[in-house]
């Protein structure tokens, strides 16, 4: 089990709830649901005791307990002992129906509008854009690292920098893509998240401004707002009907001057949500602006494998030597490998090694072996998973025309995902819906700040095409609901939206 959520870490993640624009305990179950949906609360935790959450928000029990019923009649949240339910997400036979804002649980919802097509077997997840592990290439690695770990047993265990192998291995990659690397310069970490949290903890104090693209990773967002940061969020152009769109360099070197800011993260490579790459230029520009500023460049490069279309670009490090990059191997391999690392200048990784040991004393070795021979191998997998994912994004392009034809799509030049132009402000109201059709999706205001992006939905094609198109075909059915029911769309969007503000 996953824990407890006390009430006042609730009352923080539901921000103003309560809008008026439906009953209290619809309004309350809306926003819960929604941030589990988001990921903003975990699976598996049991919420807050009816009386202790009524207290804490100035509400009767009575709302609380209304709430959570309807919560678990929708699924998410478990019928266990008492009013400490745990939460989960619903199974086929616990997704009900909204009509005329009510549930009617056990129904199935119709995708298309013709009788007999039923949901899937299952959710399909398009909330996390992520790829299975690259199968027998992943186990072949760990078999190695088994064959290799009797010769480290006599340590410790203990690297807060990580083990050489994977550290030599990093450096070399970086090396022959034009960035002259050593062992020195890199810092192993438990996955990209992890490896941001320690350059913020080392170089940002409370208060201090951060940079950012906007949109931007919603997990990058989390951990700029946890750190106590202050986002600077600077718009990406609109997508061109024409041709490739780029980055606003001119907005950036004016915020990067007018604001200073300690920090700024960047995703050039396949940027996330959009899928955009960043031209050399633009990333010289950004190099020599970030400089003059005096803000370190954070350059998140999780995402530089997945390039679907062969376009050559430089890692942004080759344009300064000031540039702080960030890598994993969750994206091109397998998220449960949990591996990241950080590649700076010497002086730098030492602070953030220190750093790294007030938050644990490093990585497990066995998964650094094996990641080890996966970054020496890294073209290996690579080939076969770029063919599949490229037959996965153009499917999923053609149904959005075929299916949702008042969408604007925006075709990505390498990632995982669609950013998609909505003909409505409902992406939030889709999120809630989505469930009840067998899908889950990431609201847009998710990776925007100050509930941006409600225009907008990232639309992820890691999963086969056969399952795109159940998935296209639910979100059209939601759609649908939505325009069908305009006081439910008003009642969706008005409540959930303030909690990811």
């Amino acid at each position: 089990m996953s824990g407890s959520l006390n009430p006042s870490s609730l009352a923080r993640l539901l921000g103003d709830w309560n809008l008026g624009a439906a009953p209290a305990y619809r309004e309350l179950a809306d926003v819960v649901r929604l941030l589990v949906l988001d990921g903003r609360i975990p699976l598996d935790v049991a919420l807050p005791s009816e009386r202790a959450l009524a207290t804490t928000l100035g509400n009767s029990r009575t709302t609380v307990t209304a709430a959570y019923a309807r919560l678990r009649e929708q699924g998410f949240l478990s019928t266990g002992q008492g009013s400490r339910g745990r939460t989960c997400l619903p199974h086929q036979g616990s997704r009900g129906s909204h009509q005329g804002g009510a549930l009617n649980p056990g129904a199935t919802p119709n995708l298309s509008g013709a009788p007999g097509l039923a949901v899937p077997a299952g959710i399909l997840d398009l909330a996390y854009a992520s790829l299975p592990a690259s199968g027998e290439v992943v186990h072949r690695a760990f078999a190695s690292a088994l064959t290799e770990l009797p010769a480290l047993l006599p340590g410790f265990g203990y690297d807060a920098l990580g083990v050489g192998a994977l550290r030599e291995a990093i450096a070399a990659r970086y090396s022959a893509a034009g960035v002259p690397t050593s062992a020195h310069q890199i810092l192993v970490t438990s996955g990209a998240q992890h490896a941001l949290n320690i350059i913020l903890r080392t170089l940002a104090g409370r208060s201090d401004k951060v940079l950012l693209e906007h949109p931007s990773y919603p997990n990058a967002l989390d951990a700029i707002r946890a750190a106590g940061c202050r986002p600077v969020p600077v718009a990406m152009p609109p997508a061109s009907p024409t041709g490739r769109s780029g980055w606003d360099l001119d907005a950036l070197e004016a915020a990067l001057l007018q604001q200073r800011p300690a920090l700024a993260y960047v995703v050039p490579d396949f940027h996330n949500p959009t899928g955009r790459l960043m031209p050399d230029s633009q990333r010289r520009q950004l190099a020599r602006a970030a400089a003059a500023a005096g803000t370190v460049l954070v350059v998140d490069e999780t995402l530089r494998e997945l390039n679907l279309d062969g376009v050559a670009s430089m890692p942004l490090a080759a344009f300064s030597p000031a540039v702080v990059s960030i890598g994993s191997l969750s994206k091109s391999h397998w998220a449960g490998l949990r591996t990241g690392w950080i590649r700076a200048g010497e002086p730098l990784i030492q602070r953030f090694a220190a750093a790294r040991t007030t938050m644990d004393l490093g990585g497990p070795v066995v998964e650094q072996l094996a990641a080890a021979h996966l970054v020496r191998a890294l073209p290996e997998p690579l080939p076969a998973r770029l063919a599949s994912l490229r037959g996965n994004r153009d499917a999923l392009l053609e149904l959005i025309t075929g299916n949702l034809p008042t969408w604007q799509s925006e075709r990505p030049d390498g990632g995982l995902s669609v950013w998609c132009r909505l003909p409505a402000p409902i992406s939030t109201a889709l999120a809630v819906v989505a469930p009840d059709f067998g899908i889950r999706l990431a609201a847009g205001p998710r990776f925007g700040v100050g509930g941006a992006f409600e225009y907008y939905l990232r639309v992820p094609f890691t999963l086969p095409p056969e399952q795109l198109e159940a998935a296209v075909r639910a979100l059209r059915a939601a759609q649908d609901r939505l325009e069908a029911s305009p006081q439910l769309r008003r009642n969706l969007t008005a409540a959930p939206a303030a909690a990811i503000a």
